[in-house]
């Protein structure tokens, strides 16, 4: 099975994504309005690494669900500066592997130069810049559109799967902190949003193959979040986290494996065999029910 990057977490890279199909000169960029994003994953003892992309001065930032899904803190680090700030979720999307954070008492900060993803062509250059590895300072990597339109089925290191569609695919150069990040056109306006990447094996460090959120994608789910409109496709607030590792079970819902010592699971009596249907007020038919998989 191929492997799809995600946020780099702790030291193996836990938040990897695995895909099990998929459809159908240099450029000029700038670093303005990248930022690292550290989420800490208490209940589980580990950290992520991923980037964000700040869409106000005052500290809205768009990043992948992934890279915050199932964080009890995350931390947002302007590079090159003594700038970090504590961040909650504000909403996100499974289906699009979108959300938005916001930084507390943040002001002043760069934003991006959001560009039109409707304009792409193949054989654009474009540049990925992202948070490379989990060094906290920004990559640049060079590439060029090698597809569009492109649907992947993607799953977290075992967990339940999601299938995403119309991703933008790109030979840019990218690695395990990268999610999140930007991909840049030749004018030096963002058309995509780092979300993963294709390579053999678990543990490889570099994917020439990766797939991005279209920036115009990206921007109807912010625009949808800010306005607080009800949807299915949308969740407020910060993510979820039960602290339990589940199985489908053979009579429905998903049944509890393992229990997580301190996680809301455990506090609310949750043990070993018990069977899941229902989590505020919502049926959980299988695993894939379940919006918080980690």
């Amino acid at each position: 099975m191929l492997t799809i990057f995600g946020a780099l977490t702790s030291a193996a890279m836990v938040a990897a994504w695995s895909v099990a199909s998929s459809a159908q000169g240099a450029s000029r960029s700038s670093s303005s309005g990248v930022v690292v994003i550290e989420s800490n994953f208490g209940y589980q003892g580990g950290q992520g690494a991923g980037t964000g992309m700040v869409l106000t001065s005052d500290g809205e930032i768009l990043t992948n669900n992934h890279v915050v899904n199932g964080a009890t803190t995350i931390r947002v680090i302007v590079p090159g500066t003594d700038k970090s700030y504590s961040a909650k979720v504000v909403g996100y999307s499974v289906t699009d592997d979108v959300a938005v954070i916001k930084a507390s008492g943040a002001s002043g900060l760069d934003t991006i130069s959001p560009g039109d993803s409707s304009k792409v062509a193949v054989g654009d250059a474009v540049t990925a810049l992202g948070n490379a590895g989990g060094t906290g300072s920004l990559t640049p990597a060079q590439g060029h559109v090698t597809g569009l339109d492109q649907t992947i089925t993607a799953s977290e290191g075992g967990g339940s799967s999601e299938q995403l569609t119309g991703m933008i695919q790109s030979d840019a150069p990218i690695q395990p902190g990268d999610s999140g990040g930007a991909i840049v056109n030749s004018s030096g306006q963002v058309v995509g949003m780092i979300t993963a990447g294709d390579v053999q094996g678990f543990r490889s460090q570099t994917s020439t193959v990766n797939y991005s959120v279209p920036s115009d994608t990206a921007t109807s789910y912010v625009n949808r979040i800010r306005s607080g409109a009800a949807s299915a496709e949308i969740i407020y607030g910060q993510v979820g986290f039960m602290g339990v590792s589940v199985r489908n079970s053979t009579g429905g819902g998903a049944q509890v494996v393992t229990v997580q010592p301190g996680s809301p699971a455990d506090s609310a009596g949750i043990t070993p065999g018990a069977v899941i249907s229902k989590v505020g007020g919502t049926s959980i038919t299988s695993i894939d029910s379940c919006q918080s998989p980690r």
